[in-house]
């Protein structure tokens, strides 16, 4: 009897990424640490970033992630941008990031939105110019992430903007963070966060 259940509990194990669940639960920030002055609510599923000061705010997962897909939507409310930050690190106390690349978010034309840009060696590479026109100003827009050891992928409304292969990647783990540009212009929501943890634990 022992074996059997053994066997049937071996049967149930799945491997790292095979379910998609739910970063962001839509009901308050458990699971997420608040970084910097900005403020960030939860209403009606919705995940609110506002800034609040001069400074640059994030709010980031209290776990650390290595290879992961995410999905999320966002719609740009302030005419700020924003970012979303994988293996991303903080010098403690501050909203200083000391690792981590990021997909850009910014509903203005020809910002660049799902292009990667990392702390220390700016712009790794850019959407095509073609692509720069995906990004819907007002609206929800659907942004799909992959990163795989060194590969990184971003769709965004369905539009593949980079897939790109990091010749010398600089962070192999860290928390995945959503950002607010400082000047207190960042105004961002989010929602619908699901992740597949790629990461062997």
């Amino acid at each position: 009897m022992i074996a059997v259940a053994l066997l049937l509990l071996l049967l149930q194990a799945k491997p790292p990424g095979e379910d998609w669940k739910p970063l962001f639960n839509g009901k308050d920030l458990s699971g997420w640490v608040e970084i910097g002055k900005e403020r960030w609510s939860v209403a009606e599923g919705v995940l609110h970033g506002q800034a609040v000061s001069e400074e640059y705010g994030y709010l980031m997962t209290a776990r650390k992630y290595r290879d992961f897909h995410l999905s999320l939507r966002f719609q740009c409310i302030g005419n700020g941008n924003s970012g979303l930050f994988f293996r991303a690190a903080f010098k403690p106390g501050t909203a200083d990031v000391t690792q981590g690349p990021q997909f850009e978010i910014d509903c203005a034309i020809g910002r660049h939105t799902g292009g990667i840009y990392d702390v220390g060696r700016q712009w790794l590479v850019w959407p095509a110019p073609e692509n720069e026109t995906v990004v819907r100003a007002g609206e929800w827009n659907e942004l799909l992430v992959k990163v795989e050891g060194n590969r990184y992928v971003s769709r965004l409304n369905g539009v593949l903007m980079v897939d790109f292969t990091d010749p010398k990647p600089q962070a192999k783990e860290g928390g995945i963070a959503l950002q607010l540009h400082s000047g207190g212009r960042g105004d961002m929501k989010f929602k619908d966060i699901w992740i597949r943890d790629l990461t062997e634990r």
